[in-house]
């Protein structure tokens, strides 16, 4: 992932360019390749490159023919050779799959974003007429944000770093939104059928939904440089390491570094996904990469943690740690893109809560609600826990014609049945169910959901839970209220996140970015509703999911006070992005 920021209709000085790099560089961590820095009148457009397509030319901004178009771009578009086809009178500079977007926005005017089958964030400056646009991808997988000065400037960046120190206001760019000049505000350019959260009525077909994840991940394979699959050992990253495997022969990264995937997992010493991802790496072949770390460890890193990330978010920071530590392992392998399972859960509703759903309609409306908050949660986690190393994560499940296959199913398919045998996230297991050509173990295709932090080792969480507890007294939850007015912390973990956060960024409108209300198992708010006995056991963990998760927290015990249980003998799933280098 790249890093972008942008400020535009500011003030045109020396002093201004200075602070415009300063504010560049921390973004660098995103892109450590090539610093660029492009300005017009008092238009500055500045980049931190992380070169996956065409390292050698590819340096931004990106023109169109005339340089009368400079484009800002963080983003892969996989889509862009077929593009390239269609605008048979444009000539380009590079091979970076970017450099259609100014030609794009030539032949098509501000209506060309829905075109772009990728992630991405960019902005794009007219100099003919001074006008701009900025755009977010559909689900938000890139990070983007914008602000406002008190000049009447406007920026944009990659992260809160870049903006919260210079703005009166800022706040996260919508997903799927675009900005004009021209227009002076959003207007939402990504509007699927799935949007309205009406029901769909689509029969279960398993080969197109197989078909569906399969091109999505083939679509992926797009890089020159060495890459991987993150492998948890849980269902998602497990398909998305087996596809891969399935067909990285014959691609050009195959050709260009070889035809044996890496895999990377990451877990306290004895987790369940560590057992997990070596069984599913043997079965697969790949070169398996199984990085350690310590509750100690996690703690030490929580303040670049909570600094990288920016969030307070309990459950985002529980997940993201263990990923952060083991992205820098990945990037000092020299691999800089990997393959990763997030959405899964969101689309299908994997999440264990998902057991009380208690009709289709409801279990179709918590997964659209699921899916339209990613950016706030498992994309964020997964986009800057990487990008903090300079590594960049892929995520198929997050494809928009896959969402439009898997959003358009019959809900009653997706909905846990035990009678039936239906366990979560049952419709993708079973399309990937294959007797003659298997994908992977059948234990391993119907392991139970572990969510990342539990399945890292449950003692992680018990470990931070003990940490928080030694950092924050009684007397200072009893002023939480008064001290956080907003997103008030309810337990110590929270408080102690909250201390750091509003260190690093203590503005009111950073704290505005991040999500808060009632969650159990990583439900929202709304679906807490389904089962009264959840009030009283709100926490993010999956063992809060109490008589589903075959590890579930005592219901006697209040959670803070519960001891961490492992149950060796059981092989529980969860889904951390699986890491597979594509060689």
């Amino acid at each position: 992932m790249c890093g972008i920021l942008a400020v535009l209709g500011c003030s045109d000085s020396q002093a201004k360019r200075v602070r415009v790099l300063e504010l560049s560089r921390r973004l660098k961590h995103r892109g450590p390749d090539w610093s660029g820095l492009y300005q017009h009148g008092d238009c500055y457009l500045a980049h931190q490159r992380l070169a996956i397509i065409d390292p050698a030319s590819g340096d931004q901004p990106l023109f169109n023919e005339d340089k009368s178009v400079a484009v800002t771009v963080n983003g892969e578009i996989y889509n862009h050779e077929e593009l390239r086809k269609n605008l048979v009178n444009h000539k380009f500079r590079t091979g970076s799959d970017c450099d259609v977007i100014a030609h794009l926005y030539e032949e098509y005017g501000e209506d060309f974003v829905d075109m772009l089958d990728g992630i991405f964030s960019f902005v794009l400056l007219d100099t003919r007429d001074n006008s701009y646009i900025v755009a977010r991808d559909a689900i938000g997988v890139t990070s983007l944000y914008i602000g406002w000065g008190l000049d009447g400037s406007v920026w944009i960046a990659s992260e809160l770093k870049g903006l919260n120190d210079d703005c009166e206001h800022f706040e996260s760019f919508p997903p799927g939104h675009l900005y004009s000049s021209k227009s002076g505000g959003f207007r939402r350019w990504y509007n699927p059928p799935w949007f309205s959260e009406v029901t769909p009525s689509v029969p279960y077909d398993p080969l197109v939904l197989r078909r569906a994840f399969e091109n999505a991940v083939i679509k992926r394979l797009m890089t020159d440089v060495p890459f991987g699959v993150l492998l948890s050992g849980g269902l998602d990253s497990s398909l998305v390491a087996s596809i891969t495997a399935r067909y990285l022969a014959g691609t050009k990264a195959a050709k260009q570094w070889g035809s044996q995937l890496h895999s990377f997992c990451v877990g306290l010493e004895g987790s369940p996904d560590l057992k997990a991802a070596r069984e599913v790496a043997d079965y697969l072949g790949t070169v398996h990469h199984e990085f350690h770390f310590t509750v100690q460890d996690g703690i030490d890193a929580i303040e670049d943690v909570i600094y990288h990330i920016e969030t307070y978010d309990v459950t985002t920071i529980r997940a993201s740690t263990p990923m952060f530590l083991m992205s820098r392992k990945i990037k000092s392998l020299g691999v800089k893109m990997v393959i990763s399972g997030e959405g899964s859960d969101e689309i299908f509703g994997g999440y264990l809560y998902f057991h009380k759903a208690p009709n289709k309609d409801e279990f179709h409306q918590e997964t659209c609600r699921k899916i339209k908050a990613l950016h706030l949660y498992d994309c964020l986690r997964a986009n800057k826990a990487t990008s903090a190393w300079g590594l960049e994560a892929r995520v198929p499940f997050l494809d928009k014609e896959f969402i439009n296959v898997a959003m358009a199913i019959d809900p009653e398919s997706k909905m846990i049945n035990k009678d039936e045998g239906r366990i979560e996230k049952w419709v993708l297991r079973r399309a990937f169910d294959d007797e003659n050509h298997p994908y992977l173990p059948k234990h391993i295709l119907y392991r139970q959901k572990e969510q990342f932090s539990d399945g890292v080792g449950y003692s992680w969480i018990d470990g931070l839970k003990a940490h928080a507890a030694a950092n924050v007294t009684d007397k200072m939850m009893l002023n939480a209220s008064n001290i956080f007015p907003h997103n008030t912390p309810t337990t110590k973990e929270a408080y102690y996140y909250r201390m750091i956060f509003e260190r690093f960024f203590p503005q009111n409108s950073a704290r505005l970015t991040v999500p808060g209300g009632a969650s159990v198992a990583c439900s929202t708010a709304k679906a807490v509703e389904w089962d009264a006995t959840w009030k009283n056991n709100l926490d993010p963990s999956g063992r809060a999911a109490l008589g589903v998760h075959l590890s579930a927290y005592d219901s006697e015990t209040p959670l803070d006070n519960k001891p961490s249980k492992i149950i060796e003998s059981i092989p529980l799933m969860m889904e951390i992005p699986g890491v597979a280098i594509h060689g």
